[in-house]
């Protein structure tokens, strides 16, 4: 991508600290303590080029127990090129740190920090940790890559969603590289995409694996993609395996999804993987009493592309089983 000429490789200011050119800092940013008075910060690295270029921060478990993005953003720091970039990169490994101590999705307030942007300096506990994101972190970025996995007991195969009206957007995900589908999603209000896109910062999320679980494949994955998304902004020199990158990997445009529910209640055999493709009428799973003495099929609706899936055997009438990509 193509720097524009007006962008310069100024002095960063995080929280008060200064990153000037070629240098790299590790700065915690204070929040709100625990009950106990304990301190509580948000750790922030910010590895700060010599030439110009993008300010891209790369965030994860604004989820607390959205774990392989965290592991993601340790293995990037780590790579040698990133001393050589051009702009800057700025990485939050854990935004919600309340979360994350406790292995849970939400803050202690109850809310969900995703649905809480742009927050306030006088609101909620969610509130004000989504307004110091924003001031701190989005405002000061010209790119974004959000990380995520599924839920709890839900498996999601490795997948790019972004706003692909946004030509620029479209252009990093398809550059991302090693994912089978890239699902054209809207923005939910209050999200940290939707932030991103009033400040004209364009935020692309990428997701694999599941809740409070590394997953191997979904992790490397990651942190390749974010290397071919820095390539494709001019903050790292190609590679020279260009072209080689998505090799075996073909990619679907995804505009609509939806999920399949539990039409019975019982315990769930599944006959399906993550990424299969299932022609209408095709039998997803079987769902049986205790003893076996009835069983129920599971039928995928229409044709599609299994992206995620329940994994917890016991199923309520209702329960969200199989999520299909159409």
């Amino acid at each position: 991508m193509e720097q524009s000429t007006h962008m310069q490789n100024n002095t960063i200011t995080i929280a008060g600290v200064d990153v000037g050119p070629g240098q790299q800092a590790t700065i915690d940013l204070p929040l709100a303590a625990m009950a106990t008075h304990k301190n509580v910060e948000m750790t922030i690295h910010v590895i700060n080029g010599k030439k110009p270029g993008p300010n891209l921060f790369i965030s994860a478990a604004i989820h607390g127990d959205e774990l392989n993005g965290v592991e993601i953003i340790r293995r990037l720091v780590k790579q040698k090129q990133m001393q050589q970039i051009s702009g800057s990169l700025i990485a939050i490994p854990i935004v919600n740190v309340h979360g994350f101590i406790t292995h849970s999705r939400y803050l202690p307030d109850g809310r969900d920090l995703n649905r809480s942007f742009p927050g306030s300096s006088t609101g909620s506990l969610a509130s004000r940790m989504a307004y110091t994101f924003l001031t701190e972190i989005v405002s000061k970025s010209t790119h974004g890559i959000d990380l995520h996995t599924g839920a709890r007991h839900r498996e999601n195969l490795p997948q790019i969603r972004a706003d692909l009206g946004n030509a620029e957007l479209k252009k990093l995900c398809l550059a991302f590289g090693g994912v089978s589908v890239i699902i054209d999603s809207k923005i939910r209000d209050g999200s940290l995409r939707q932030a991103g896109d009033d400040s004209k910062t364009p935020i692309l999320l990428y997701e694999g694996g599941e809740a409070l679980r590394f997953d191997e494949s979904a992790i490397r994955i990651g942190v390749k993609g974010i290397q071919n998304v820095m390539r494709a902004l001019g903050m790292l020199p190609e590679s020279k395996k260009t072209g080689k990158k998505n090799t075996g990997t073909p990619v679907t445009l995804i505009s609509n999804t939806a999920w399949v529910r539990a039409p019975y209640s019982g315990i769930l055999r599944v006959f399906v993987r993550l990424g299969a493709r299932c022609e209408k009428g095709f039998v997803l799973g079987v769902i049986a009493d205790p003893l076996g003495k009835n069983e129920y099929q599971v039928i995928a609706p229409e044709t599609g592309i299994v992206i995620g899936r329940s994994k917890l055997p016991l199923v309520y009438e209702g329960d969200a089983l199989f999520h299909l990509a159409y």
